[in-house]
């Protein structure tokens, strides 16, 4: 799944359709095994976006020792 194809609230709207297919029980085995691995893909691809969006809250709430925000890209952290 590339990042350019989705967006985090389109995958997390994926991820949770997926769970209350495979929730009904009305899926064979394959189809669920199918829907269980697109589900760990979102699952992990919204893990990751959160995870880059902290970081990035994490950099813009640092403050000087004057009160004045310290703004920095978080990549280079």
């Amino acid at each position: 799944m590339s990042e350019k194809e989705i967006t985090f609230e389109d995958a997390l709207k994926q991820l949770e359709e997926t769970v209350l297919l495979m929730e009904k029980g009305e899926l064979s085995l394959d189809d669920n095994i199918k829907h269980f691995e697109k589900g760990s893909a979102l699952s992990d691809f919204c893990s990751k976006q959160l995870k880059e969006a902290e970081k990035k809250v994490e950099v813009l709430l640092k403050v000087k020792a004057d009160g004045t925000p310290e703004f920095k890209d978080f990549e280079t952290e």
